[in-house]
């Protein structure tokens, strides 16, 4: 009775430390990395055209922003000195300031003594020169946010391709097979769509900055020609 009683206390000791083991083993889990690499070679062009568009949204911004600087003092300055007759030094603050606006002015202020019809179109084509420098690469930014989803697209396609092509020849329809197979092939259309989504939206962000800053170059650039006209 008691060697039984102990084969069964053995027993459930037993059982219990094995319960205890398989609730303490670690779940098993996958790096970014890991995970990245297990989407295929598309991944490479997707990674590529990541870093292509973080790195043209965070050079347009710093260049877009020191275009936008804006000096409210600078036109009043240039007024007073305008009306007396030191276009020199007119010209000098402009050349110390930095952003399109500043360059406008000084253009404009090197054609004083002229019609105000031809002050004006000089100020707009460098102000037309100034706004297609401010908005170079932004295209790139636009065909990035097309192309990285699409990219994504195609490498599911290809992994189902790749997994109903492989259940033909083993006939073998395994769950854990079509499961895992989706799983990594999913990791393309994931990584697509979200460099396409932060391309999409800095180029939408950095459109509106520009927007701003052309706002910004009428509203100051109005403000002269009406001054030389008085």
């Amino acid at each position: 009775m008691l060697l039984q009683m102990s084969q069964l206390s053995n027993q459930a000791a037993d059982a219990a430390a094995t319960t205890t083991s398989a609730a303490a083993a670690p779940e098993t889990s996958l790096s970014l990395l890991e995970l990245l690499l297990k989407g295929g070679p598309l991944m490479i062009p997707i990674v590529l055209l990541s870093i292509l568009s973080l790195s043209i949204i965070i050079e347009r911004w710093l260049y877009i922003r020191k275009a936008s600087a804006s000096h409210p003092q600078l036109l009043p300055q240039i007024k007073d000195l305008i009306i007396k007759g030191d276009l020199k030094a007119a010209a000098g603050i402009c050349a110390g300031k930095t952003g399109v606006v500043a360059e406008i002015l000084a253009k404009g202020i090197s054609k004083v003594g002229k019609p105000v019809e031809s002050i004006e179109k000089s100020m707009e084509k460098t102000a037309s020169i100034a706004l297609l420098r401010v908005e170079k690469r932004m295209g790139v930014l636009g065909i990035v946010a097309g192309i990285a989803p699409m990219l994504g697209f195609i490498g599911t396609i290809s992994g189902v391709i790749k997994i109903f092509y492989n259940i033909s020849v083993t006939d073998n329809i395994s769950i854990g097979i079509i499961a895992g197979g989706l799983y990594e092939k999913m990791i393309t259309s994931g990584a697509g769509l979200i460099v396409g989504v932060i391309a999409y939206a800095g180029y939408h962000y950095l459109n509106l900055l520009i927007d701003r800053l052309v706002l910004q170059i009428e509203s100051e650039s109005n403000d002269f020609l009406d001054f030389l006209q008085q």
